[in-house]
């Protein structure tokens, strides 16, 4: 089983920059893409980034070049580095994470991020 806790979200005015963070405890040693989901109100949860074990990143559309998302200690933090946040970044965020040990995802308890304009 996989843990993931985030933290790092809140209050940022349009313009301004925040950076989630999501730990992951248990079988990390399974893991094999992370990454972070959004849901905004009223509507369904959306990808915004993924890392897999080799490296390689996806983006959103809505968020290249605005976002980064990275991670360090072999799957133990994920980070996402956001950037000229927008009022549409408003909303929810999850992380992530697949696991060959389990055929669902992993997800975290989510953790709200609120770009006022």
């Amino acid at each position: 089983q996989v843990h993931l806790v985030e933290s790092g979200g809140g209050l940022v005015q349009a313009g301004g920059s925040l950076r989630l963070s999501c730990t992951a405890s248990g079988s990390t040693f399974s893991i094999h893409t992370m990454g972070w989901y959004r849901q905004a109100p009223g509507k369904q949860r959306d990808l915004v980034a993924t890392i897999s074990r080799d490296g390689q990143r996806n983006y959103a559309n809505s968020v290249k070049g605005r976002f980064t998302i990275s991670r360090e200690n072999a799957w133990n933090t994920v980070y996402l580095q956001m950037n000229t946040l927008k009022p549409e970044d408003t909303g929810v965020y999850y992380c992530h994470a697949l696991s060959t040990l389990q055929i669902t995802p992993c997800w975290g308890q989510g953790i709200q991020v609120t770009v006022s304009s």
